[in-house]
């Protein structure tokens, strides 16, 4: 019924829109023209380096409208924090934003997987506004490529789809500016890593500049064997023939060896070994193998017309080729061994997304309604193959890496499948005196066809959700608002009961206040949400005989306070903090009975759902070339899975990072868990993996 009242509203709002667009009657917006900004139709976006940790706009809202001044949590992490704090993929970057665990299984050089408010972001990871294709999760994007990452909390389907209820986190790569400049540089760490990166801009005119950007890594982590040897390379053109019309051209290529991490079994944890486990590689030498080639082509476009009205257009084609063969810890079975399995996974995929926006402003009396009005296309065409295997038990006091003692226990499986999705959507955010208004709303068609490992992996749905916010902004800086909005999963396959899976479905109420402080440069946010999805899928015994299958529970609730607040708050004083609470519930009437505990799911917390999350980072640049800065964060307890069978401690770290600039030369140092913190980071379906230890990293840039 609310999405109906929802659909209501907008066609109103529509209804009186339309007749003043008919007449031409538009206020025209300011040309941005400006090269030191990115323009996508009316979203104006800060594309050149932000001096500082403050920035009050985002691509990820398609919107002009400041952050400031929007319904939802919105946090975006610039590059002059990435560089300041020496994060080197997009989880260490998260890693001070309110709410986020950011990098729960420590580094994996595979993939980026952080927690949200509770729910894993496998599902909600974009790339310059548009959703990057996989199955099982976003692979890993080279951070030293990306302008800034961008947090938008809460089911945002309204805008972007099919996708997960904690929002979306969108990377936006670095794009060609207007103002020469270049770097190139050495970075090494105390892991035995090291790195060769450039990054070069020229504008040999008004009207063309064009960048190229790469890295060279020979990366390595606290486990010797866990290791990511390969190369980055971007290129961005930005073309504007004339005054209306602006054309960025995006390319990327990436090509790598990510080996997965093996982890061990949660019941050799907290027995006293825990400093020598958090370094040993629980793997086989003669098999973990990985080889993953990645590249992407893209266009955004934008042109405003004489009216006011400006039609921009986002486009990307993305390839994935990806071999890897891993092995991963099973259950204890002795004083000094444990078992393990083999697997050896393929993965071939395309993927085409275009994103289509008109918009532009109409006045009706006193209010005057950005109208947005948006179409856009995703298809994911992708062969999957995977083969399970057994592998050789492992004494991990006295290992032998090279025991040959494979053998298959399933099949391999494969096959083809194309998911298409299609959505057309419309916002409108009104303004009216200090009053701020949006609503939202979109229609999808989603389908996928063929099987997914050797199982028929169908779906064929059309889903409506939406978004509604009102806000009023004082004059002195503060802007209390109230936000509903939706979102929708599609699933594939049937339950326990032969039923069809119904789509997983997610909702959210948002209650805060956002501050704009006039005498400095910041913003303070404090959000307090009710978060609820239903239609989970949970794996679960099977009563008819062995193995386990898919029960859908009724709902899981996600209910929290958070606290963000980013300033300058004095000349070379910088300062991002944060805290965040969040209880988790699963609601689960039928009994639903996990197959590797026996425990019911019901009334049970959500796994690697910290109730409190906690950070702090105070940087300081004294103006003579010295700069200092240090952080801490806080982590809670959490569960290891979603029947709450075991607990992992909180744990609390410290960061330090500095850097020295002479001249062309700046010199850094940045030390992660200075005070070499062993804890386990989280757990996964059959293994834990620890967090990162004591890492300390060096680079040396010089700049001209």
């Amino acid at each position: 019924m609310r999405i109906r009242s929802l659909i209501l509203t907008s066609a109103s709002t529509l209804a009186l829109s339309l007749p003043v667009l008919a007449q031409d009657a538009v206020p025209v917006l300011p040309s941005a023209n400006d090269d030191s900004v990115f323009v996508l139709g009316t979203i104006t976006l800060t594309i050149d380096d932000v001096s500082g940790f403050t920035a009050d706009g985002a691509q990820t809202t398609k919107s002009a409208t400041p952050i400031s001044e929007s319904q939802q949590s919105t946090t975006v992490v610039t590059n002059d924090q990435i560089t300041k704090q020496g994060a080197q993929n997009m989880g260490q970057a998260l890693g001070y934003t309110a709410g986020v665990l950011a990098e729960p299984f420590g580094i994996d050089p595979r993939f980026d997987t952080p927690y949200i408010r509770g729910f894993k972001a496998e599902h909600a990871q974009y790339v310059n506004g548009l959703r990057q294709g996989r199955y099982f999760g976003a692979i890993k994007q080279e951070i030293y490529g990306m302008q800034q990452i961008e947090v938008l909390r809460g089911p945002s389907s309204s805008l972007y789809g099919a996708g997960s209820p904690l929002g979306v986190i969108n990377m936006v790569q670095k794009r060609a500016r207007s103002t020469d400049m270049s770097e190139v540089g050495l970075g090494f760490d105390s892991n035995g890593s090291s790195r060769l990166f450039f990054d070069v801009n020229r504008a040999p005119n008004e009207d063309l500049a064009w960048r190229v950007t790469g890295i060279g890594r020979n990366d390595s982590t606290q486990i010797e064997d866990l290791t990511n040897k390969g190369g980055y390379l971007a290129g961005a053109v930005r073309w504007t023939p004339d005054d209306a019309t602006t054309i960025d051209l995006l390319a990327n290529y990436t090509k790598d060896a990510p080996m997965p991490p093996t982890g061990v079994p949660f019941a050799l944890t907290g027995t006293g070994n825990d400093d020598y486990l958090r370094e040993l590689y629980t793997g086989q030498k003669d098999w973990d193998d990985s080889d993953r080639t990645s590249y992407a082509i893209g266009a955004e476009i934008s042109h405003e017309f004489d009216n006011g009205w400006t039609l921009s257009q986002g486009f990307r084609y993305e390839s994935l080729d990806w071999e890897y063969r891993t092995t991963y810890a099973s259950a204890v079975n002795g004083d000094s061994t444990f078992s393990r399995g083999s697997s050896e996974q393929l993965e071939d995929s395309k993927t085409i997304s275009l994103d289509t926006r008109l918009t532009g402003e109409v006045v009706t009396g006193q209010a005057t309604h950005r109208l947005l009005f948006g179409a856009d296309v995703r298809k994911y065409d992708a062969h999957e193959s995977s083969q399970f295997f057994t592998a050789a038990d492992l004494n991990w006091r006295n290992p032998d890496y090279y025991v040959d003692a494979r053998s298959p226990y399933a099949d391999p499986n494969a096959g083809p499948s194309l998911l298409r999705q299609v959505g057309i959507y419309v916002q409108d955010e009104i303004e009216y005196g200090n009053w701020r208004g949006s609503l939202g709303l979109r229609y999808d068609w989603v389908k996928q066809s063929g099987e997914r490992y050797g199982a028929v992996s169908e779906f064929e749905e059309n889903e409506v959700t939406g978004r509604a916010g009102l806000s009023y902004v004082f004059d002195n800086g503060f802007a209390p608002y109230i936000s509903y909005s939706t979102s929708f999963d599609p699933n594939a396959g049937v339950d326990i009961d032969n039923k069809v899976l119904r789509p997983t479905e997610g909702e959210q109420w948002e209650v805060g206040v956002k501050y704009l402080p006039q005498s400095f440069d910041g913003l303070i946010t404090v959000s307090v949400y009710d978060l609820r999805q239903s239609n989970v899928n949970r794996s679960v015994r099977r009563t008819d005989g062995p193995g386990s299958a898919i029960r859908q529970i009724d709902e899981v609730k996600s209910q929290g306070l958070e606290v963000e607040a980013t300033a300058e708050i004095a000349e070379g004083w910088q300062i991002r903090g944060g805290y965040a609470y969040n209880r988790t519930e699963q609601i689960d009437p039928t009994g639903s009975v996990d197959p590797s505990t026996g425990l019911i799911f019901d009334g049970k917390e959500l796994a690697d759902a910290p109730r409190h999350l906690a950070s702090l980072w105070i940087d300081r640049d004294f103006g003579n070339g010295l700069r200092v800065g240090g952080g801490i964060r806080h982590i809670g307890s959490r569960y290891i899975d979603g029947a709450n069978s075991q607990k992992l401690d909180s744990v609390t770290l410290l960061d330090l990072g500095g850097s020295y600039t002479y001249g062309s030369v700046e010199t850094s140092l940045n030390i992660t868990n200075l005070t070499d913190e062993v804890y386990v980071g989280a757990c996964g379906f059959s293994y834990c993996s620890y967090g990162e230890g004591r890492t300390v990293t060096a680079k040396v840039t010089y700049k001209w």
